[in-house]
């Protein structure tokens, strides 16, 4: 097999996703059904969950309970922190992430779905679309998640009807025309019976669409990483100290977008020098082409002064370079923004000092309204201008996430404090 199909296998093999929604919309019942329908549940922990629910005096196995870890969540019932989950089926595996519902913990649905290939928004049939919906919709489209899954629950509290289905649907499609949400898909279930969930079960006949873990396991995200451009930010540079191998000195880190083979032009950011691909090593073996989301070492035909944080980049691929940019942010501390000092900013390898120099308004999650501020306070997501002592190599969000996202760092307490998103 060719390295060429081994990268397709291993991205198409793994989606990661969000389940997200309004509190008590079903978000931990809906994964707990997921792991206990496709058998990804030992029995202990079966068990373990049937004598918690005796205990509450339930009737069924409450399987929320599968995912509600915290002792704080047992306690409330509700989800505060992100909790993961990891299962698979014989067609591919899976990183569930259980994001919070309360406007709180915006930071904890952020982290969330950072890195997630899909969002289910669970919408309360009974309740239809919420605020806490559309926020959560917002924040789908804001960190650029490719798919989105509108997962109406409930549905057996509204006799599973159909109306109400379509009511709903309708209603979230009016909404996300203003969004940047292009692939949806709207799906009827009832997490506590399990309909459409795993199983079709025998009340929604007249849906003729695919059950969610149908869908999770079939939708395509070969095309979700950036293809186009070639973006290896350099993570270590690799000089053996051996009698073999005196000479050699290889690039290592990660392919996070398009392709490389050997020969090719690249050039070296933000140096600007210029030289061409010797070799592609990964391990042992050497290869002729490579893609992402490969880790690589490579070697160049000319001995050039390259470093962490520097990027290569193919002739003709340039991305920006800029010590001055438009950020979305949001602030992840409890300790407010303080615009007089400077923070680390971590983009891809490279880590530079900078400030926000500039807070054009700040979103209302609740309604997307834009509101003046000069304060950013935990939760908070702005439009920011950034300064920095070191031009940064990026890439727009949209087009790329790898390239496009930075954190920034508190360089007191090394704590991160905000995560970025370039625009």
């Amino acid at each position: 097999m060719s390295v060429v199909e081994n990268v397709g296998l291993d991205r198409a093999e793994l989606l990661r996703f969000i389940a997200a929604g309004s509190v008590d919309d079903g978000k931990s019942t809906l994964i707990g059904r997921l792991l206990h329908d496709s058998k990804s549940i030992f029995e202990d922990q079966l068990s373990s969950i049937a004598r918690t629910s005796n205990k509450r005096g339930l009737q069924v196995v409450d399987l929320s309970l599968l995912t509600d870890g915290l002792q704080a969540e047992r306690e409330q019932g509700i989800t505060i922190d992100v909790a993961y989950r990891y299962f698979a089926t014989p067609k591919r595996k899976f990183i569930i992430a259980d994001t919070p519902g309360h406007e709180q913990y915006t930071r904890n649905m952020v982290t969330g779905a950072s890195t997630a290939n899909l969002a289910i928004i669970l919408i309360d049939a009974r309740k239809g679309v919420l605020t806490q919906s559309r926020r959560h919709a917002y924040l789908a489209s804001l960190v650029g998640i490719p798919h989105l899954v509108v997962a109406v629950n409930k549905m057996d509290l509204v006799d599973y009807s159909r109306e109400v289905f379509t009511q709903i649907c309708n209603d979230f499609a009016a909404f996300a025309k203003g969004l940047h949400l292009t692939n949806i898909a709207y799906i009827p279930m009832s997490a506590l019976n399990g309909d459409m969930v795993v199983e079709r079960g025998d009340h929604l006949a007249w849906y003729e669409g695919r059950t969610l873990l149908d869908l999770l396991e079939n939708i395509d995200i070969e095309h979700d990483i950036n293809t186009e451009d070639f973006r290896f930010p350099v993570q270590w540079v690799c000089r053996p100290q051996t009698d073999e191998l005196h000479d050699f000195r290889g690039y290592m880190g990660r392919i996070e977008s398009g392709s490389i083979r050997v020969g090719d032009p690249v050039t070296v950011l933000p140096s600007g020098l210029s030289s061409h691909i010797k070799e592609i090593l990964l391990f042992k073996d050497t290869y002729e082409e490579a893609f992402a989301p490969q880790s690589v070492t490579l070697t160049i035909e000319d001995h050039l002064d390259i470093s962490r944080g520097d990027m290569l980049v193919k002739a003709g691929e340039q991305p920006q370079i800029k010590k001055e940019f438009a950020a979305i942010l949001c602030w992840l501390s409890e300790q407010p923004l303080d615009p007089r000092r400077k923070y680390i900013i971590k983009h891809t390898t490279r880590m530079v000092k900078g400030l926000v120099s500039q807070i054009d308004y700040r979103v209302d999650v609740n309604t997307l309204n834009h509101e003046s501020t000069d304060a950013l306070k935990m939760n908070d997501i702005a439009r920011v201008v950034m300064k920095v002592l070191q031009p940064i190599v990026m890439d727009d969000y949209r087009r790329n996430r790898a390239t496009g996202s930075f954190i920034l760092i508190d360089e007191t307490s090394n704590n991160t404090v905000a995560a970025g998103m370039i625009c």
